[in-house]
């Protein structure tokens, strides 16, 4: 399937509302145990779903939006699903501190912000 440059307009700018973080505030995040103590584990191990989406989130964040690869543009429709699904599972009460919180934040999205 072909997708239109209008379709790309819409991803993107669904991305970038989907995605509040800045690619350094991400990568300083992915940094940090409390990234990596969250998610999914991938199938080796190595890293969570949601860390990995992070790194890939950074690199899509550097690129201009004429330099987007179809599987960018795959990437960025996935985490803007995840971000509307993850957040409509908020918890009550405070949530700075929560397991919940920490994934959104690898997938690009602080609900503090």
């Amino acid at each position: 399937m072909t997708k239109t440059t209008e379709s790309v307009e819409e991803v993107w700018a669904d991305f970038h509302d989907a995605v509040n973080m800045t690619a350094s505030q991400i990568e300083k995040w992915l940094e940090t145990d409390e990234s990596k103590s969250v998610g999914q584990k991938t199938s080796d191990g190595a890293e969570s779903v949601g860390h990995h989406s992070g790194r890939k989130i950074v690199a899509i964040l550097h690129k201009k939006k004429a330099d987007l690869s179809h599987g960018d543009i795959e990437w960025m429709r996935k985490v803007v699903g995840y971000g509307a699904r993850h957040s409509a599972q908020r918890p009550d009460g405070d949530i700075e501190n929560t397991p919940w919180r920490y994934s959104l934040m690898n997938w690009g999205n602080d609900p503090l912000k």
